[in-house]
């Protein structure tokens, strides 16, 4: 059996490497979101309600998640280079897609396929920033990289969706123009990336060891704090611009601004929460930043027309979510595992939290914001915070200083 072995690193090639990651996650964000501040405009049209945008989320985040077990898998054994340029090429043509779409039951098939293509980039482009980094710029590069996703997908995005549908016909044409980048960013990568290369090594129990992996103390801990992270996220996300257009009554131009800090807070979490966790601290900083989103979303409760408040109290949620997302992913998940099985255990936690999280929080809270109101969404996202501060203050334990690539003498897998 053969195992990576570190590839030869020079900083040109490194930046080269990390920017076009960086980009492709920015291009999942955009194309997995803009759905978002678009479905009030597609609503009319499709005759949708909140209960439908809770499905259509909830389909493409349950195919994320299972692609990104499956796909976890997938890369430790023929390399990340290969998932990453197909789920690029594959995903960006099928957001074009949607533009095609008639009703519920064809945007719920065109998402659903189209997670599937997303959840397989996830986990092998966070292997795949690791392989192309210094070791000693490892979590800035993963820091970098993850945080293209909110700020495209969440910032963004809805100034593109709203600034889109003031030069095109109609929003079918928009799904048709986010996917040109995309595809041309796929034959990019197919030039520019490299994966590491291979060593013969001892026989492996592949099966074993994806077991070991599952069923690791701290994978399952990871996994659950994840899928509480998510659920606030992808919650918030996906109802935030009903609530500010429905409940709130604004217009589209100032939906469009408050929700921009979602991607703001989430673009300068995503570094900064796990750089100070590099000084303080892994769980320290977790529980400080779980406990400061809990008090923001407690506070977005209250506000109401007032989108200079909103924006903020979005900007700190996200910005905190973020942060725990990132630390969780990356050091926290990466210094659990052996580096032959980190894209195994990354899509574990990526695709578990997805299925929970991202796919069964939205529908069920699609369910309750149809029988009680929209206003619901902010205490979901509330108690959803407050189980994952809780998972974390008990069940995860400060990693040692171990490298990030290096195996881990410590860990009891194979």
């Amino acid at each position: 059996m053969q195992s990576h072995t570190p590839p030869v690193r020079d900083r040109a090639s490194e930046f080269k490497a990390v920017s076009l990651l960086a980009l492709g996650l920015g291009m999942v964000g955009l194309d997995r979101f803009i759905i978002n501040p678009l479905f009030p405009v597609m609503q009319k049209e499709l005759g949708l309600g909140y209960q439908d945008l809770g499905l259509i989320s909830a389909a493409l985040a349950l195919t994320w998640g299972v692609a990104s077990i499956v796909s976890g898998r997938l890369a430790d054994r023929v390399g990340p280079r290969r998932v990453l340029i197909a789920a690029m090429a594959i995903f960006s043509l099928l957001v074009a897609t949607t533009g095609f779409a008639t009703g519920l039951g064809s945007l719920l098939v065109i998402r659903s396929v189209m997670g599937l293509a997303e959840g397989a980039y996830v986990p092998a482009s966070i292997v795949a920033t690791v392989n192309a980094s210094k070791p000693s710029r490892v979590g800035l590069n993963i820091g970098l990289q993850q945080m293209a996703q909110p700020l495209v997908g969440l910032g963004l995005g809805p100034i593109v969706a709203v600034g889109l549908l003031k030069v095109l016909p109609n929003w079918h044409y928009v799904f048709a123009a986010v996917a040109v980048p995309g595809l041309l960013l796929a034959a990019v990568m197919a030039k520019v990336l490299r994966d590491p290369a291979r060593v013969a090594g001892a026989p492996r129990d592949e099966a074993h060891e994806w077991r070991a992996v599952a069923l690791h103390g701290a994978v399952r801990v990871n996994t659950a704090a994840m899928l509480c992270y998510l659920t606030c996220v992808i919650t918030l996300s996906a109802f935030m611009p009903n609530y500010l257009t429905d409940y709130l009554r604004l217009n589209l131009d100032q939906m469009g601004m408050v929700l921009t800090g979602q991607g703001l807070g989430s673009l300068v979490g995503m570094v900064v929460i796990p750089a100070l966790s590099d000084r303080f601290g892994r769980k320290p900083m977790l529980i400080a930043a779980l406990l400061a989103e809990l008090v923001a979303l407690w506070v977005l409760r209250t506000i109401g027309a007032e989108p200079v408040k909103l924006f903020a109290a979005l900007f700190v949620i996200t910005f905190m979510n973020s942060g725990a997302i990132a630390i969780t992913v990356g050091p926290l998940t990466s210094a659990a595992v052996p580096a032959r099985l980190a894209a195994s255990a990354t899509g574990l936690v990526v695709g578990v939290g997805e299925i929970v999280g991202g796919a069964l929080a939205p529908a069920a809270a699609g369910a309750l914001a149809h029988a009680m109101g929209i206003a619901m969404i902010p205490v979901i996202a509330l108690v959803a915070t407050a189980a994952g501060a809780a998972i974390v203050a008990l069940g995860v334990r400060e990693p040692g200083p171990s490298a990030h690539i290096e195996e881990h003498p410590a860990n009891t897998l194979p």
